[in-house]
């Protein structure tokens, strides 16, 4: 390789378009703008790219057959290079609240509802059929699984993304996820060391700070890295995150050589792919400039650079580096080594083509989508059940008003929950229907709910990530009054139960999409038992010293 080919190795880019080399003119005219090249293909042509990540924002995701058409047309221009070389095609598709590959294909329970579940082999197979699916698609890199432990319910980002607030339940269920994901022919990627579990400040919009002593650190954050090394995983993320007791520099991790080298490679003995988070992200920009930051990373230890704000910025920036003796050429070598000897693992270098009967054969397929809503089963965490009062029958509670709030569906393919709810509890025999009321419903909207409510024989309420301030309270409270009974959906967030009263049930189910609002209906009407059982701790909104649900809390008919 050129040394220009070297550098380009070390970059995983993101480009807008369905297409490699025929995208939408809105998507040239933003690529243009955004990166000085014209298509995927061009990108790859310019920079020597050696990985590209979807979104769905970018219009990489259309569907299954678009994506893997994509992928081999990314795949057609690493090849056709000077020195032919396949890429590494990423995406975060955690499932639950993370996932940029909508249906057909199949969406699972997310990391937090695992762990409501509990069970490994759950986990180790959600893992597999996500894997496999991403794989006939031409996407060979998982961001996943989150290894974070999620002990701060104030956690903006992290949050039901991790598998729960017991480092040791955490690490069973990362390394079982990491086999699942390697099984099918994936590369695993955990996330986001050192441990981004215990912090109230969003690392997209802000720079946060991790105050746990050493000692802390190992005992919490620890474990489910060390687990996924011991599981053999392929790639593991960086935190945009300050951790004093790690390094008392005031460096986010991801440009911390005493993290990633002194603990990461040399503590916990990992000779893997070390990925930054995106560069594009708040926390990683605070202190240093977009020229400086990829360079720092590299020569803290990291292996791949994800996402640069301004690619031509940072690409030049490592040339230069290079060029000028502040990175050596051996430098480079040692991490694009990792990356080619991960790619090979992969099978890239022997075919990296996808196949549309691939595709058929593996996506959103009819096993797929039954192993999707058994391991959901699993999952739903009945918190509140006054006086038994769950199950309900169509004969008991025929007429049922569903509201609450709609967020946006994660893939931007299911939902929206109101309807989601309605619908499933229709197929069960039941008259409901859906009132949309938003995650901050004005007056009127309330009245409106309230007025939809008489005659009716049970209202359902999804809430999602209730503050102190927040009118979805409101909502609960006016509904609760009106007598007819009331049980709450938590969509998101198991924390909302301490804030709402006077329900009659309340349930969890960690995510709103498809399959897990149709666990938590089929738990409401009886036709599965609630078995899932709170993976964090639910404190007093009033207060946090005072636990009112521990760990392991669920009830069960």
């Amino acid at each position: 390789m050129s040394l220009e080919e070297k550098v380009g190795q070390l970059f995983v880019m993101r480009v807008y378009g369905h297409s490699a080399t025929a995208p939408d003119q809105a998507d040239i005219d933003a690529n243009l703008k955004d990166i000085g090249v014209r298509t995927a293909a061009e990108l790859v042509e310019r920079y020597h790219v050696g990985g590209i990540i979807y979104f769905a924002w970018a219009h990489n995701t259309r569907d299954p057959h678009q994506i893997a058409a994509l992928s081999n047309g990314i795949q057609r221009a690493g090849l056709a290079q000077p020195t032919p070389v396949p890429l590494l095609i990423s995406v975060d598709q955690e499932h639950g609240v993370v996932a940029r590959v909508g249906k057909p294909a199949t969406l699972l329970p997310g990391a937090m509802a695992l762990g409501a579940g509990g069970s490994l082999s759950d986990a180790r197979k959600a893992g597999q059929v996500a894997g496999e699916e991403l794989a006939a698609m031409g996407i060979r890199q998982d961001y996943a699984p989150v290894a974070d432990v999620n002990v701060n319910p104030a956690n903006p980002v992290i949050g039901v993304r991790s598998f729960g607030a017991d480092p040791e339940a955490v690490a069973a269920l990362v390394s079982a996820q990491v086999k699942g994901y390697q099984q099918a022919g994936i590369a695993a990627t955990a996330k986001h060391f050192p441990g981004h579990g215990d912090t109230a400040v969003d690392s997209h919009t802000g720079l946060p700070v991790i105050t746990h002593s050493r000692e802390r650190w190992s005992e919490l954050d620890a474990p489910p890295f060390r687990a996924a090394v011991a599981a053999g995983i392929d790639a593991i993320m960086t935190a945009h995150i300050v951790v004093p007791a790690l390094d008392p520099n005031g460096d986010p991790a991801t440009l911390s050589r005493p993290i990633l080298t002194g603990i990461l490679r040399e503590q916990l003995g990992y000779d893997g792919v070390v990925v930054t988070d995106s560069l594009s992200m708040e926390g990683v920009r605070t202190k240093y400039g977009d020229d400086r930051v990829p360079v720092l990373a590299l020569k803290a230890g990291v292996d791949q650079l994800l996402n640069p704000p301004d690619l031509a910025v940072a690409w030049n920036a490592v040339l230069a580096a290079v060029r000028g003796g502040e990175l050596t050429e051996a430098r480079l070598d040692e991490s694009i080594l990792r990356i080619l000897r991960l790619k090979a693992r992969l099978g890239l270098f022997r075919d990296p083509y996808v196949t549309d009967a691939e595709v058929d054969r593996r996506v959103g397929t009819a096993s797929h989508l039954a192993h999707a809503d058994r391991i959901a089963g699993a999952t739903t965490t009945l918190l509140v059940n006054e006086g038994g009062f769950l199950p309900v029958s169509r004969l008991s509670h025929p007429k049922v008003l569903v509201v609450g709030a709609d967020p946006a569906s994660p893939s931007g393919t299911t939902g929206p929950p109101t309807a989601t709810l309605a619908g499933a509890l229709g197929e069960l025999g039941f008259a409901a229907t859906a009132l949309s009321t938003g995650s901050a419903p004005s007056a009127a909207r309330i009245e409106e709910a309230v007025t939809a409510a008489a005659g009716q024989d049970l209202v359902i309420v999804g809430t999602y990530n209730l503050s102190a301030a927040s009118t979805q309270r409101t909502l609960v409270a006016r509904l609760v009054a009106t007598g007819v009974p009331v049980v709450t959906i938590a969509l998101r967030n198991p924390y909302d139960v301490a804030r709402t009263t006077g329900q009659r049930a309340a349930l969890a189910t960690y995510s709103w999409t498809d399959v897990e609002l149709r666990a938590a209906v089929r738990v409401l009407a009886g036709q599965d038992v609630p078995r899932g059982r709170l993976p964090v701790p639910v404190q007093s909104a009033d207060d946090p010293a005072k636990v009112l649900f521990p760990i392991g809390h669920g009830l069960s008919y």
